[in-house]
């Protein structure tokens, strides 16, 4: 049996620098949700279901390496960066951006795990017309999935279309919308058939007020206490997991926008230009299309190292160029986001 691995409180190592920090084992971190910004953000979520009804429900917290709700339990993990702005900043400087950093953006996933955790604590993915609604959860999440940008079928609350993804991202991706009160639901999908869906578990869930669960355990799945790779062993798996999995064939795209012809010799190296605009495109097609900045910039680097291989130079305006650059930049992330893999982990 492997040795138990000494916590570090978090005042000793949140003045270590990255590369010192990241062979800290998750199991080492001192951290909790007590104390935390997380508190206000899950207090929140609790007036949320207080007020729509749901005082018999009760969902467990704890942190863990992801955002994810297990299967019969009615409680959600919550990844640990979020515990701490020293691990925020480490979260970003790896992957740069913090999934949930934002109280909007946090509210936003609780609101959808908790659709998945009252899916859990009432068996509700057992009863016929939920499975009518939304089709049946024993459905295998596939490996990828198409999304139909301009489907109103689904509620549209995550990034990447993700109601579309399986039966129980719908139901839960519903049960947000449903909850959140600044939806206005009624009034937003008014000509919607995912309205129809939304009036469901609006009678679902006034069924349910004051009903005390089906399901009482509170076992936690993964908490960082129990997970003994380091933080750089994590990251290093993250980016695999965000980064491209198709090849990087831009010559084509990339010969539109710039060019090795003689008379462009003197112009600025287009892998130079690149790199001049890279922060700000990356930052609007990440706002545009829903994808993690990471797997935006991996686009961007292979496009980079391309350029540069292929000795390609400007050949017009800066500004007109980068309007070219981002069109083509969010085309190649939309080619990626149809081929599958979606940056939310739940």
């Amino acid at each position: 049996m492997a040795a138990k691995l000494p916590v570090i409180p978090a005042d000793d190592w949140a003045g270590w620098p990255d590369d010192k920090l990241l062979d800290l084992h998750v199991c080492q971190l001192g951290i909790g949700i007590e104390g935390s910004a997380l508190e206000p953000r899950l207090a929140e979520l609790d007036q949320d279901l207080h007020a729509r009804g749901l005082d018999g429900f009760r969902p467990h917290f704890w942190l863990s390496d992801e955002w994810f709700t297990p299967d019969g339990v009615a409680g959600v993990a919550i990844p640990f960066y979020l515990a701490h702005p020293r691990l925020e900043r480490l979260e970003r400087a790896q992957m740069l951006e913090v999934e949930g950093g934002t109280p909007e953006w946090c509210m936003q996933i609780l609101r959808h795990e908790a659709g998945h955790a009252i899916d859990n604590a009432y068996r509700l993915r057992l009863r016929r017309r939920r499975q009518q609604i939304f089709g049946p959860s024993y459905k295998a999440y596939p490996e990828y999935y198409t999304p139909r940008p301009y489907s109103k079928s689904f509620v549209l609350h995550l990034d990447s279309w993700y109601a579309q993804s399986h039966p129980d991202e719908d139901f839960a991706e519903t049960f947000a919308v449903w909850l959140n009160p600044q939806s206005d639901w009624r009034v937003r999908y008014v000509d919607w058939p995912a309205l129809k869906k939304l009036e469901y578990m609006d009678s679902l869930m006034h069924e349910l007020a004051n009903k005390p669960m089906l399901v009482h355990t509170r076992r936690k799945v993964d908490p960082i206490q129990s997970i003994r790779k380091t933080l750089r062993a994590h990251y290093e798996r993250k980016r695999r997991h965000y980064g491209l999995l198709h090849p990087d064939f831009y010559d084509r795209d990339l010969r539109r926008l710039f060019s090795n012809r003689p008379e462009y010799a003197a112009n600025m190296k287009a892998a130079r230009f690149i790199a001049r605009v890279r922060k700000d495109v990356r930052r609007m097609v990440a706002s545009w299309t829903g994808e993690y900045q990471y797997t935006i910039d991996q686009v961007i680097e292979a496009m980079t190292r391309r350029a540069n291989e292929l000795n390609l130079r400007l050949t017009g305006p800066e500004e007109r160029t980068k309007s070219d650059f981002l069109v083509l930049l969010t085309v190649q992330t939309m080619n990626y986001l149809h081929s599958g893999r979606h940056r939310v982990a739940l």
